[in-house]
This record gives C-alpha cells, structure tokens and sequence, in this order.
C-alpha cells in the first residue's frame, strides 16, 4: 500500500536512532543565531563553528524532518535553470560565475560528506538531460551553444549512448559528470553531529516568535526562551510569517516525489545503467534517479503551493500523475505500483536562483531562501556565502544570488 505523506528518508529511519535535542529555553548569547534545521541551516552551524564563529541554531520541529528530508537528496553541479536563459538575465558573466560556483560547490559538499564520513549513502552520479522531441531537441542545442560560448563543458551524447546508459529513446543529452545523491535526511543528521562536535549549540522543538534588532545586535525570542546575537541567519527556505514582506521576491511552489516499489530484476536490466540522474526538458521538468539498485524516484509535476486542506489529496493525485509520466518514459514499468508519494515546498526566484545574504530592510540579518534546483547543492552554496559574507570577505561571484534582482 502507498504511503501518502510521507518521506522514504524518514520513515525507514530506525526511530531509536533519531537524535534528541533540547528545547531552547532562557536567554543566551552569540555570536550567530541560525532559524532553521533543514541542511542548509545545519551546514552553515558546521561552517560558522569550524570558522570559530559561536553559534547556535534553533529549529520549530526536528532537524531535517522539512523539505530537506524531503527532497530528492540529488548533489547537482547545475543551478536547475538553463545557462542561456541565466545568460539573459544576468549576462554572461553573471551567468558564468553562477554555473561556476554552483559546480564548486557540489563538488565541495561530496567531498565535504566524505570527509566527515557522513553514513548516507553518498554515491557518485553523473547526470544527462534528455530531449525527446523537437522543441526540446532546438532548446538543448541553444543551451549547448551558450555554454561553449561562455567557456563551459557541454558534451552532448547521442540517442545510441543515451539508450545504453539510461535505457531511453531520446534524440540528444546534455551530459553533467560531477554529482552525486545522498539520503538527504541522514546527511542533514550527520551535518548536525558534526557541528555539534565543533561546539555550535543545536535546538529542536524551539520555534521562533520575534526577531528585534537595533543598530548594534539581534534578539531572536523562541517559545521558550531568547538568543542575543551580532547576527541572525535565517535559513528557512522561504520567508516565514515574520519576514512576510520578502515574499515578494518569490512565488511560493511545491514539487511533488515519488518512489516506486522494487522493481523486477528482469525490467531492470532493460532500464540502462542504472548510475545516472536523468532529468528531462518538460514543463515542469522530470528527476528519475535510482534508489538502492532497485527502486525509481521520479520527482515533478510542480505547481503553486495548494492549500493546506487540500494537500492531502493533492499529493494522492500527482502521485499518480508521476506514475503515469514516468511509464511514458520506461513503458516497461507499466504497472509497477508506487511505495511512497509526498511533496516539498520551495519558492522560486525570479531569475531561479536562490537569494542568499543580506537586505537592506533588516540590519544584522542574513536570508538563504529560494533553492528552485530541486538539488540539495544550494544548501552548501549557501553555507559558505553566509560565512564569508559574516566576515566581509565575498568572493566576486556571490552577488549574482544577492536580493537586488
């Protein structure tokens, strides 16, 4: 039976495993204050304790159980947006150095994994975006053409190689080799632990009221206590109700995933390779990624972020939309019955790419919000911009993510 709701990532967690982390409670002080224990919040405690910045974070549910745990734990080295259409929003350095930092830093976030020896199934993937008919096949020539314009890798592979890698009938690909995918929910976790060990102070259940500041310090007041700090980085994804007038930077979205059930040995050896991340030019686009050696997750099927009331059902119905799309893609699943289905929430940019560092309206505040990938790289981006931009020591392509678009 499906479970609706609910992410893979979480629920097969053994629940004796989970951390307990107190509840902030009285007043304390530091240096930083972070909102927010999703992966972006829980790398940037990690950067800022390694720096040896003092800082504590507070999360209102439980670290990496918001749509961090829900994501598609994918390490892109591409923003998500096309570098043509990045081309003409920013032009072409912008656009350059925003591809280019993108792909530091996924690679800097697996190698960053591996090296704290993070237990989440981190795994090399490399990852092809298919055009299947003609309008795509155009799109995916314009955007091979940007990019060697701009000095950027762009091989493309043919629908021979494509057939043999991902088991696919598609004209053309764009091929990315540098990614990677995690258990998002585990590496959230282990980020946590590891920036708990460099000192940071980690809270759970501690949603925040208010934030007050004047010119000198912030005060971020939680449900059970308060935090004085020279700086509050808020790493929500999203404006909250608290900074309700940054929303109008963004439109408010939901993805929507799917995992399949096992699929039968002899299916999959018809399915290609089964190593690389496949994402498509659809409208909204399509990830199909391997989970294990036998399970497909498929994320897609965007739209405007449904009422509460009608989540529920909401998420019944993409559920089976993605279960439809994706036999249009691997006839051969026909069938197979889907394991799970759930959603994440995300806000989306006006140019795409997210807004990470400071605005002017708020004194002593720093914002990561707006990760439309639907990668988990951003989260480490973030990390380091947040760090450096603490110490006034931004590197020339940070400003493209900045809040003046």
């Amino acid at each position: 039976m499906t479970k609706y709701g609910r992410s893979p990532w979480i629920d097969r967690f053994p629940k004796s495993r989970v951390p307990a982390l107190p509840r902030q409670r009285g007043p304390l002080k530091s240096d930083v204050a972070i909102i927010g224990g999703g992966l972006t919040g829980c790398a940037t405690a990690y950067a800022f304790a390694v720096a040896g910045v003092k800082v504590v974070l507070v999360e209102a549910g439980q670290v990496g159980r918001g749509n961090s745990g829900s994501s598609g734990g994918w390490i892109s080295e591409e923003p998500g947006v096309p570098f043509a259409d990045l081309e003409k929003a920013l032009g072409a350095r912008g656009a350059r150095r925003a591809w280019q930092g993108w792909r530091r830093a996924a690679l800097d976030f697996a190698a960053l994994l591996r090296r704290l020896d993070v237990k989440c199934y981190l795994e090399a993937r490399p990852a092809v975006t298919v055009a299947v008919a003609p309008d795509q096949v155009a799109r995916l020539q314009r955007e091979q053409q940007a990019r060697r314009k701009a000095g950027l890798d762009a091989p493309v592979l043919k629908a021979s190689a494509i057939k043999g890698e991902l088991g696919l009938d598609a004209a053309a690909g764009l091929r990315a080799k540098d990614g990677a995918t995690v258990d998002p929910y585990r590496a959230c976790l282990g980020l946590a632990a590891a920036a708990t060990q460099r000192g940071a102070a980690l809270f759970e259940r501690s949603p925040v009221k208010k934030v007050t500041f004047n010119r000198k310090a912030v005060e971020v007041f939680t449900a059970g206590g308060s935090i004085r700090a020279n700086c509050v980085v808020v790493a929500t994804g999203m404006p909250t109700p608290l900074f309700k007038s940054l929303a109008r930077h963004f439109w408010f979205r939901t993805t929507y995933l799917t995992q399949t059930e096992p699929v039968a040995a002899k299916i999959r050896n018809e399915l290609g390779r089964r190593v690389t991340v496949l994402r498509d030019y659809g409208n909204p686009p399509h990830m199909v990624r391997w989970v294990g050696d036998d399970r497909l997750l498929v994320s897609g099927a965007d739209g405007h972020t449904p009422p509460l009331r009608l989540r529920d059902r909401t998420i019944v119905q993409r559920t089976g939309q993605l279960m439809y799309e994706l036999s249009t893609l691997y006839p051969d699943i026909s069938g197979l019955q889907p394991e799970y289905g759930w959603a994440a929430d995300y806000a989306l940019s006006g140019n795409g790419l997210p807004c990470i560092g400071a605005h002017r309206n708020f004194p002593h505040h720093l914002f990561a919000f707006g990760d439309a990938s639907h990668s988990i790289t951003g989260a480490y981006l973030a990390s380091r911009m947040l760090v450096r931009q603490h110490f006034d020591e931004m590197d020339p392509g940070d400003e493209v993510f900045g809040f003046h678009r």
